[in-house]
């Protein structure tokens, strides 16, 4: 029942070992970063960048602006030189390959104009993530691409994708933008966020990048992209209970009807 249901809706695993190795590597290395995030092993950027820094003299320490390039600009990179590498190939392949490079051109564009930084990050930390998000562009465009010559699923979500993609990255951007505005100029202290879901959530902004990433797997309808945003769910889930166990530890006066990441629910 469950195959017969799949089988309308994405397309035929792909005959590469490296894109189904890369399905089940995503989904398990994400998942497991979430769980690790609600036991209080943090992945250090962010609030949590010396979490577990329990031998900085050890440890090569860069600007959290820094650091957060080196994660997202290999991935914009792959993203945008897609379009050379795999020109011409469909709609779909054309959209998925949009949304994947303005993803990840957004994230450069905040990191240089929207968000302010205090703090910094570990080397260690920034590039392992730097390398997932590279193969995971690389990966989703590459699955894409070897759905050529494949009949197209029965249910058809490609403009349902770009409406959720559009929603989510609009969204996630305009919390971002919240966020930034909180600190005034020389300010380095972290404020409770308002204004937005921030009425209703933490992680608004995390929302909104689910939100995204479902997008991205409705427009391309293959395997990868599915275990990657159900994978990204799990972290971002996460993140956010940790974040937001942060902010009741560290003000007295947050309000405790304020949930993690889903509006009254979670």
């Amino acid at each position: 029942m469950v195959l017969s249901v799949l089988s309308n809706i994405i397309f035929p695993p792909p005959p590469s070992l490296f894109v189904s190795a890369m399905s089940l590597i995503s989904f398990v290395s994400l998942a497991n970063a979430g769980f690790s995030e609600i036991k209080g092993k943090h992945l250090n950027y962010s609030k949590f960048w010396n979490a577990t820094n329990t031998t900085p003299q050890k440890q090569i320490k860069i600007s959290s602006k820094s650091g957060m390039l080196l994660l997202y600009t290999p991935a914009f990179l792959a993203a945008a030189a897609s379009f050379w590498v795999f020109p011409h190939e469909g709609i779909r392949s054309t959209f998925l390959q949009g949304a994947v490079t303005i993803h990840f051109f957004k994230r450069v564009f905040e990191v240089l104009f929207v968000h302010k930084y205090s703090g910094a990050m570990l080397l260690d930390s920034a590039l392992p993530i730097s390398l997932s998000y590279f193969l995971s562009s690389a990966t989703m465009i590459y699955a894409q691409h070897l759905t050529q010559g494949l009949p197209q699923p029965r249910i058809d979500l490609l403009y349902p994708g770009v409406a959720l993609f559009l929603v989510g990255i609009v969204g996630n951007f305009y919390h971002h933008y919240l966020l930034s505005n909180l600190r005034g100029k020389g300010e380095k202290e972290y404020k409770i966020p308002k204004g937005g879901l921030f009425e209703f959530v933490i992680c608004p902004h995390y929302l909104f990048e689910i939100i995204g990433f479902v997008g991205v797997s409705f427009i391309s309808q293959t395997l990868y992209p599915i275990s990657f945003t159900i994978g990204t769910t799990f972290y971002l889930m996460g993140r956010s209970y940790a974040t937001r166990r942060w902010y009741l530890s560290k003000f007295e006066d947050f309000p405790k009807n304020v949930k993690a990441l889903i509006p009254f629910v979670f």
